[in-house]
This record gives structure tokens, C-alpha cells and sequence, in this order.
């Protein structure tokens, strides 16, 4: 019988408010620095929430048209950038003679578009013939992959949902390395307005830095982020015979469906738990085995409390223990960028040794007792890490990354 060859990440490349880097998130995460500030790009005087936590600039590729780039849409710049840098740090940049897979997390691309174009003084809303490619096809001819391809949206889960699905292409022998991941640039009049008349956004606008609130009493809704995250995933056979990164192995990924509601999770956190327990029994990890849980928690009242659930149900005593933080409190909420950003968290937690704190939590909600990390890092061993996203309509997932 054959051994198991491993999926390791062998290439990351990440676009935060933090810097566009996978050490300048870890800097920044590490330091429980919050980067929520308040929104100026645009007029945000009748808003409800008037903060956010948007990106800098998007760093251009190396040897690409900066002109060119610039007029590209901000998600396509930022899908572009991390699929660059992800892919130089495996060393795979334009190299041929491989299957190169790519399927990202992406949601309301065509409506993103829209927006910046009609802001700019165009009509493409009206015009969906001059539309540009979707940007999965977008990114996978320009980086010459010729793999297969598939975009996925499962909103806030998204970017587990598509490592779970590259996951699959490389056992189903589909792919030799698939690039994957997910990123969002949400923080935008639309998205600001229709998740402010929700009542789902903090509106703690006098103190950006200390609205986002996962677990604790005072949180009043979340914070909007933007960036994200993209992966290489390969075989350990692979990447020894390259001579790759070994960044962790991804050891397994489970997902569920509430079917409950549109925005509101099950009370009964079954089914959140059943993802949990189905990514450790995937990786073939014992809850006593997680040495951090990076939580999906967003800030808001319903959301937090229904995690913490899901995790008793599915971890029984080991939740009140184990260290859990919600690094949403210092990167705000992604949205579809959240799952990807927060696996790249874990993989700073598996390089540094260290698990990033959950900030502002100074009044713990007693309905989530869990072992929190709060507002200071902390230095440990981690060598297996546990990460939720639960996204509006049930899609609930969770990613267990190990060391490689």
C-alpha cells in the first residue's frame, strides 16, 4: 500500500490594508494592530457606518504595464497581484509543462465592476457585451494555466470552499498544482450602504480602532475589510522534487449547509459543528490535537454566539481551552476575501509561533466562553491549526492547515 503524499502550500501571495505581503500581515496581526479607520475614498456623511479597513495601493507585477494594470478593476488587480506573488513563491511563475489549476473564491465581480465604472462616469451597467472576462479566466491566461478552472461563491467561506475544491482536483488527479484562494475590495458606497441598512455594520464611527468587537458584550455589527489570498497547492512529492516552500499541509476541510435563513445562522449551531468535525476527522486530528483556532466571529451578536456553539458541540470540553482569536478585529471583515486571509493568518501562526490576538475584547460575552487570546499575542507552539468561515446562507466551512 502506498504512503499518503501530502497537499502542502508551497506558494502564498497576500493583499491587505496591512501591505501586500505575507510578513507585513504577520507584522501587523502580531502587534494586535487594528488598520479600521474611517472611510475616506468617498462621501460617507449618510451613511449609517461611516469605517472600514480599505487597501493601499495594489502593488503591480514585476515586467507588467503599469498603465495597463492600473485600468483594471481594483478585485482584478488585487486577484493578479497575490496570484503573482503566490506563484513566484513556488517558484512556478510562467513555468510550463504543468497542469496549473485555478479556482478562486469570488463574489459579485461583475457588480463590483459596475459600480467603479459607473462612479467613474461609464455605463457598462447598462452595456454587459463590454463587460471583461470573468477573473478566473482573466488571471488564468495571463499566468499561462492551462489547468482547470472553476470560480467559486459561497460568501464569507468562499476561499475554504476553493481550497477545498482544489483539494479535489489534485486527488482526483485533475491538476499537478492548483493556484487558489479568494479576495474581496468591497469597501464601496454600494456594499457600505446595503450592509449598513441591514444593521449588520458597527456603527461605533468616533472610535474606528475599537468597533470591531468579536466575543465581546459591546460589539454592535462588523467592520468591512478589503484584500485576500492566494495559495499554490501541490503534492509533498511534488514540491520535494522542485525543491519548494513548505508552508503547512493542508490536512482537511469540511463544510455544511444551514439552509436557515438568508442572513441569520442556525441557532442550533448543528451544522456549523458538523464542518468542524469534519475537517478534523479529514486530517485525521483530534480536537485535544488544535493548537489554534483562527474564529470566524464577525462582531456581531447572533454570528459570535452561534460559533462559540459549534465549537462546544464539536470540541466538547477542549473549546473553553483551546486558544481562539478572530483576527477580524484588527483586518475587519473581507467578505469573500475572509477565508483566504485568515488560512494566510494561520500559516504566520504555524511560521511564528505565535497566536494573534482577538483586540478589543476587554468584557467578554459570557455566552462565548471559549479560550480567548485577548488583545496581546501570544508566544506557543503551534503546530496544527483550526479555521472557520460561516457565510450568509448557511455555508458554513472550516480548513485544518498543520505544520509541513
Amino acid at each position: 500500500m502506498n504512503a499518503p503524499d501530502p497537499v502542502l502550500i508551497t506558494g502564498v501571495g497576500v493583499a491587505s490594508a496591512y501591505g501586500h505581503s505575507l510578513d507585513a500581515l504577520a507584522d501587523g496581526v502580531l502587534a494586535g494592530r487594528s488598520v479600521v479607520r474611517k472611510v475616506t475614498a468617498f462621501d460617507v456623511a449618510q451613511h449609517p457606518s461611516q469605517i472600514g479597513a480599505p487597501m493601499g495601493p495594489v502593488p503591480c507585477p514585476d515586467g507588467e504595464d503599469e498603465a495597463a494594470f492600473r485600468a483594471l478593476y481594483r478585485l482584478e488587480q488585487t486577484f493578479r497581484w497575490c496570484a503573482y506573488a503566490a506563484l513566484r513563491d513556488a517558484g512556478l511563475w510562467r513555468v510550463g509543462g504543468l497542469r496549473l489549476g485555478v479556482c478562486f473564491g469570488v463574489g459579485a465581480e461583475w457588480m463590483q465592476g459596475w459600480e467603479e465604472d459607473y462612479l467613474a462616469g461609464g455605463r457598462h451597467v447598462c452595456l454587459p457585451d463590454q463587460d471583461p472576462p470573468g477573473v478566473v479566466a482573466s488571471v488564468a491566461e495571463w499566468a499561462g494555466a492551462d489547468g482547470p478552472r472553476a470560480t467559486v461563491s459561497g460568501a464569507c467561506a468562499s476561499g475554504n470552499h476553493a481550497l477545498g475544491m482544489a483539494r479535489l482536483w489534485l486527488d482526483m488527479g485533475w491538476a499537478d498544482a492548483v493556484l487558489t484562494g479568494a479576495a474581496d475590495a468591497g469597501v464601496s458606497p454600494l456594499s457600505l450602504a446595503a450592509f449598513g441598512n441591514l444593521r449588520a455594520l458597527s456603527r461605533r464611527n468616533a472610535e474606528p480602532e475599537l468597533a470591531s468587537r468579536p466575543f465581546d458584550k459591546g460589539r454592535d455589527g462588523f467592520v468591512m475589510g478589503e484584500g485576500g489570498a492566494l495559495f499554490v497547492l501541490e503534492r509533498a512529492s511534488s514540491a520535494a522534487r522542485r525543491g519548494a516552500p513548505r508552508h503547512a499541509e493542508m490536512a482537511g476541510y469540511g463544510a455544511s449547509s444551514d439552509a436557515f435563513h438568508m442572513v441569520i445562522p442556525s441557532p442550533t449551531a448543528n451544522q456549523a459543528a458538523d464542518a468542524v468535525r469534519l475537517a478534523l476527522r479529514r486530517a485525521g486530528v483530534a480536537p485535544e490535537d488544535v493548537d489554534y483556532i483562527n474564529a470566524h466571529a464577525t462582531s456581531t451578536p447572533v454570528g459570535d454566539t452561534m460559533e462559540a456553539r459549534a465549537l462546544h458541540v464539536a470540541l466538547g470540553e477542549v473549546a473553553a481551552t483551546v486558544p481562539i482569536s478572530s483576527t477580524k478585529s484588527m483586518t475587519g471583515h473581507l467578505l469573500t476575501g475572509a477565508a483566504a486571509i485568515e488560512a494566510a493568518i494561520c500559516l504566520v501562526a504555524l511560521r511564528e509561533q505565535a497566536v494573534p490576538p482577538t483586540i478589543n475584547l476587554t468584557d467578554p460575552d459570557p455566552e462565548c466562553r471559549l479560550g480567548h487570546v485577548a488583545n496581546v499575542a501570544q508566544r506557543r507552539r503551534v503546530r496544527t491549526t483550526l479555521s472557520n468561515s460561516f457565510g450568509f446562507g448557511g455555508s458554513n466551512t472550516s480548513l485544518v492547515l498543520r505544520a509541513a
